[in-house]
């Protein structure tokens, strides 16, 4: 076993240790704490997570880094912290308690979504790793839409078991991006059964999307929204999840974008992607700290 593989394994115990220890702490903390003890958990991952830090650091300073001084790019960064601890904890916390979610989480734009069902042909959810998006998922299942969300499978099967667990709970289906042709079909399987599909575009796709424009920078993009919609006619629905001041959250929907053809399907697959990944783009200037900067956005470059 060669260093890599051992820090690999290191850092699996650590995050299933962290996460079994914020269960139990959650359990004997008042709910009035939780937020504060949120804010330590971040203070700590910023202090000690170094790799991760200097991540947000480098794609905030490529994202603003000609629109925003040192300081507020720190600013965000710690921010950012602040707010993926919360949502770790409202996870653990809040998807045992549906009640509560549904009161702490308000729909607006929601005559968007009705309106692009109204279709029959389904709707693709276009989002990012933004805000608390697990509570999305459930907040939608709780009024009685029928709701699945593409997802990679977590590295670590053991906490990749108990958040499946936890959406079965809410009827979120869990369609995995891989194998891809089990989430192609079932992907096709529900939309034809006019349900919404989750699909967030946001992160590094390699080789197999393409190259849009992102923070002035060329991304490789997935581009399963836009090849679901030109095959079965489903209405492609911008949607993200924001914090509010006292901690509650509001599900955005925004008006369905409807495709705009190009000379052939590809270049209709880059154009739209471009416009969905540019309708991202502005909520994450807008709301900079909701969006995880932890990930290597533009690792990969076009040839």
């Amino acid at each position: 076993m060669d260093s890599k593989q051992i820090r690999k394994r290191v850092n699996r115990f650590l995050n299933l240790f962290g996460l079994v220890f914020v269960s139990l702490t959650i359990r004997i903390v008042p709910r009035s704490g939780l937020y504060v003890f949120a804010r330590n958990i971040a203070a700590l991952g910023y202090l000690f997570a170094a790799r991760q830090r200097k991540i947000a650091i480098d794609s905030l300073s490529m994202a603003f880094g000609n629109e925003k001084s040192p300081e507020e790019i720190g600013k965000i960064a710690k921010d950012c912290f602040i707010f993926m601890a919360k949502s770790a904890i409202e996870v653990i916390f809040l998807m045992d308690k549906p009640a509560l979610v549904k009161k702490r989480i308000s729909l607006s734009g929601k005559e968007n979504l009705e309106r692009a069902l109204s279709n029959g042909r389904g709707v693709i959810l276009v989002s990012a790793h933004f805000g608390n998006f697990p509570l999305l998922l459930a907040r939608l299942a709780l009024d009685g839409y029928k709701t699945s969300g593409i997802m990679k499978p977590m590295h670590d099967t053991r906490v990749e078991k108990m958040f499946l667990e936890k959406r079965k709970k809410y009827n979120v289906k869990t369609i995995y991006s891989q194998p891809r042709s089990v989430c192609v079909n079932e992907t096709v399987r529900v939309l034809r059964d006019n349900e919404i599909v989750f699909i967030p575009i946001d992160q590094n796709f390699g080789s197999g999307g393409v190259f849009v424009d992102f923070f002035g920078r060329k991304a490789a993009t997935a581009t399963g929204p836009v090849v679901f919609a030109q095959r079965t006619g489903a209405a492609l629905v911008p949607c993200f999840i924001i914090r509010q001041p006292d901690d509650s959250h509001m599900i955005v929907f925004e008006p369905a974008i409807p495709l705009r053809e190009g000379k052939d399907s590809q270049e209709t697959i880059l154009i739209n992607i471009q416009r969905l990944t540019s309708v991202i783009e502005a909520y994450i200037r807008r709301y900079p700290a909701e969006w995880g900067w932890i990930h290597r956005r533009w690792k990969s470059k076009p040839n």
